[in-house]
């Protein structure tokens, strides 16, 4: 269903969305007819491919409730995408109803949506910003109100730095975003892989180079260094199914077949 709501002038309906794909493939409404011809391509050649949308999305309630019970009630979710079903301040505040969340994205039609639904939740805010660009995220963050970063904050990264490709050094980002953060702040990523991918994955990924984000596919050596030295939490950085399911029957016969890692670190304390 196309969506009615009136679109900011800056949308580009020409070309394909990152973040509307990614809509179509959770089951959302807010896509269009060029956004699903890509979507329907990659499924073609993926089957699976929802499917691994949908365990990204799992990973990341898994992990955003973890960190509420453990305490974290302020999270900084990078890359936010269009809101669905099971949004982070949904997890959080089902929770900790005191939990604030500040959305992150830079497709304009993801901070549009975010900021008509969320109108009426004020301990959430939507800020439009770039992942290559942390330090301004930190500073659009801080002027919400909604996050204090002398606190352990929730620093949320799922799906998206493999959009950061290696020219724009993602490993100097990530050092920004961990510097940033007080002692006892946790760090959650989830990145595609291009390890024990079939072909079809490794030609489907190709495809994304028709969107404004072309995937880079990385290895779980490479995902893990992306925490520096924070302190993983068990199982470590592992296929998504495998981090902390909720029961055992929830682990998939293949978990590999999803084509992405996920893991959370904890920045030690001082001393």
């Amino acid at each position: 269903m196309e969506q009615s709501r009136a679109l900011p002038t800056e949308v580009d309906l020409s070309r394909p969305s990152a973040a509307r794909v990614y809509d179509y493939f959770l089951g959302g409404a807010h896509n269009f007819e060029i956004d699903r011809q890509l979507a329907e391509q990659i499924a073609a050649m993926t089957p699976n491919l929802a499917d691994t949308m949908r365990a990204g999305r799992a990973f990341l309630r898994r992990a955003v409730a973890e960190l509420t019970r453990l305490g974290v009630d302020q999270f900084l979710d990078i890359g936010s995408g269009i809101p669905t079903v099971g949004n982070v301040h949904e997890v959080a505040q089902a929770i900790n109803p005191e939990a604030r969340i500040v959305y992150v994205d830079i497709d304009p039609v993801a901070v549009a949506h975010s900021r008509s639904i969320l109108e009426d939740n004020p301990r959430t805010a939507v800020v439009q910003a770039d992942v290559r660009d942390p330090a301004y995220i930190i500073a659009e963050a801080k002027k919400t109100g909604l996050v204090d970063f002398s606190r352990p904050v929730g620093v949320l990264l799922a799906g998206v730095v493999h959009f950061v490709p290696d020219d724009d050094d993602p490993e100097r980002l990530m050092a920004v975003l961990r510097d940033a953060v007080a002692p006892g702040s946790y760090l959650v990523i989830s990145h595609s892989t291009y390890e024990d991918q079939p072909q079809e994955m490794l030609d489907a990924q190709k495809l994304s180079a028709r969107t404004a984000t072309e995937i880079t596919l990385r290895s779980k050596a490479a995902v893990t260094a992306f925490f520096g030295d924070w302190e993983l939490l068990e199982p470590g950085v592992v296929h998504m199914p495998l981090w902390r399911p909720d029961s055992p029957d929830d682990v998939d016969d293949n978990p590999a077949r999803f084509g992405a890692f996920g893991g959370v670190g904890r920045k030690p304390t001082v001393g």
